[in-house]
């Protein structure tokens, strides 16, 4: 079958690990007419915006989209491409899987985390604004459509894949309108799935108690601020976001996409590490349903950081970024 995917190359290091990751799906054998659009600092030189209609048109005509790292400024300038894609294509899960792999140097080990992060509103609604001089305001808006709708996405995502628990985490203490929604709004969903366990955490207690031991932990659910922080957090008990894979879903079309930044300082240097775009490849191939060739590179990644040979500098190697592709490459090819 053939399958056609929007392509972000995104910006920094986003072409060199993009280009990569594409030649190990080629070697996968997947069949895949790429259509590239910029986002970021690319499209606003182009299109003088970060995330252009025809962007948006080619995702919602593909379904389906693998996107670079791109730049946000801080502070200042244009809005950030993924909270605009996100709300603009109402793509209302982040998903990060999070696990263990030999060889990437870590404080744990066993380590097999879902994280579901809600993915449209909270503090990341961009409403903001200055009340009086030196008064500054931002609005945290939690719905309960969006509550339910993603408690009840992660309870099917726990159900499908056989994970036996679920942890919601919450303010609800201090935050008692809001976030007592978001708590509310997974209890009643809960009640549905009475195989899986159903616990809640305020947010300050999961951070310690992820760094004391994460392997209590299977599937967590988190409002779209928390989220961001705690995964990140899930991911440096791993090794690092350059081995986390991310994907954001909606109802009509997805978007998979590295989480780490663009690492604009060592753009095209040829060390970058493309284990996080390549592992977010295999997500969006299995939501594609070519189940086998995200096996085989699933694998081929394992294989290749457990042996620690042809890796890039940041995991430990020499590599430059052609030479691990080229690696992983003959380890999927050894699969076929």
């Amino acid at each position: 079958m053939k399958h056609k995917i929007t392509l972000i190359p995104g910006d920094g290091i986003g072409p060199e690990i993009t280009d990569a990751t594409i030649k190990v799906i080629a070697a996968a054998g997947v069949d895949i007419e790429w259509e590239r659009i910029d986002a970021g600092i690319p499209a606003v030189e182009k299109y003088g915006s970060p995330v252009p209609d025809e962007l948006l048109d080619s995702i919602r005509k593909n379904k389906v989209a693998l996107k670079g790292p791109t730049t946000t400024s801080v502070g200042k300038g244009f809005k950030s491409a993924n909270v605009t894609l996100r709300q603009k294509l109402d793509l209302y899960v982040n998903l990060r899987p999070v696990k263990s792999i030999g060889g990437v140097h870590s404080r744990y080990e066993k380590v097999d985390l879902v994280i579901v992060r809600e993915n449209t509103e909270d503090l990341y609604s961009g409403i903001e604004s200055m009340i009086s001089p030196g008064v500054s305001q931002a609005v945290k808006v939690v719905t309960e459509k969006a509550s339910l709708r993603i408690a009840k996405y992660a309870f099917e995502y726990a159900r499908k894949f056989e994970r036996k628990k679920i942890t919601l985490v919450h303010k609800a203490n201090i935050m008692k309108v809001s976030d007592g929604l978001f708590l509310d709004s997974f209890r009643q969903i809960a009640k549905d799935y009475p195989d899986i366990q159903a616990e809640d955490k305020i947010v300050d207690a999961l951070a310690m108690n992820l760094v004391l031991d994460p392997t209590k932990f299977d599937v967590l659910l988190l409002g779209n601020l928390f989220g961001d922080i705690v995964s990140d957090l899930a991911a440096g008990l791993v090794g690092g976001l350059g081995v986390v894979p991310g994907a954001n879903i909606g109802d009509d079309c997805a978007v998979f996409e590295a989480v780490h930044g663009s690492a604009p300082d060592i753009a095209g240097k040829g060390i970058a590490n493309p284990t996080a775009l390549i592992l977010s490849s295999v997500l969006m191939l299995r939501h594609m349903g070519e189940y086998d060739a995200a096996e085989r590179i699933w694998k081929a990644v394992l294989v290749t950081l457990s042996i620690g040979k042809n890796v890039t500098p940041d995991l430990g190697g020499k590599a430059t970024t052609t030479q691990y592709a080229e690696q992983l490459i003959k380890e999927v090819k050894s699969r076929s």
